[in-house]
C-alpha cells in the first residue's frame, strides 16, 4: 500500500485537489480553498498535468488510473459516462436507457462521482436539456462553465 498524496492546481472554476498514490487516484475535488501544490505521486502529477491541459483546451480525455468501483455494475456505468464525448451531453434518462439502468441510478452515480471532470458527470443533463444539479464546486454554475468550455472548444453549439 502506498501513502496517499495530493496536489492542487488553480483553475477558472477554483482550486482542484487531486488525491492518490503511485498506482491510482482516489478523488478529485473542485473548489476547496488551497494553495497550488504539485504533489509527488505519479498518478497525482499526471492527473494535474492532464487537467491543466484540459483547461487549456489541449486535451479532451484522461488516461490516469482511477480507484476501482465497488461493483462491476458501477464500473459499467462509470465507463458509459466516460464514453460521453467531449462537448456532447446526454440526459439522465438517455444514459439510463443505453445502460439498462434507471435515471435515478444515473443521478446517484453522478452525485457520488469522486472524479469530476475526469469522469464527466457534467455532461449528464436533466430532461429537456435542463442543467440539473452538480455536486462539484459551485454546483450548477460550475457545471454550466464546464459545458460551455467544452462547447466553445469543440465547436458544438447545441446541447
Amino acid at each position: 500500500m502506498y501513502a496517499r498524496d495530493h496536489g492542487v492546481i488553480a483553475t477558472p472554476i477554483g482550486s482542484i485537489r487531486v488525491e492518490g498514490d503511485d498506482t491510482q487516484l482516489f478523488s478529485v475535488r473542485i473548489g476547496e480553498a488551497a494553495l497550488p501544490a504539485p504533489g509527488s505521486a505519479v498518478t497525482v502529477r499526471a492527473a494535474l498535468a492532464q487537467l491543466e491541459a484540459w483547461f487549456a483546451g489541449a486535451r479532451r480525455d484522461f488516461d490516469v488510473p482511477l480507484a476501482l468501483m465497488p461493483t462491476s455494475r458501477g464500473t459499467e456505468l462509470r465507463a458509459a459516462m466516460i464514453g460521453i464525448g467531449y462537448g456532447e451531453t446526454l440526459s439522465y434518462g438517455e444514459l439510463a436507457r443505453r445502460t439498462g439502468s434507471s435515471a435515478r441510478a444515473i443521478g446517484q452515480l453522478c452525485a457520488r462521482n469522486p472524479f469530476p471532470i475526469l469522469v464527466p458527470c457534467h455532461r449528464v443533463l436533466a430532461e429537456g436539456a435542463r442543467l440539473g444539479n452538480y455536486s462539484g464546486g459551485d454546483g450548477p454554475k460550475t457545471k454550466s462553465w464546464l459545458l460551455e468550455h467544452e462547447r466553445r472548444l469543440s465547436g458544438r453549439t447545441l446541447l
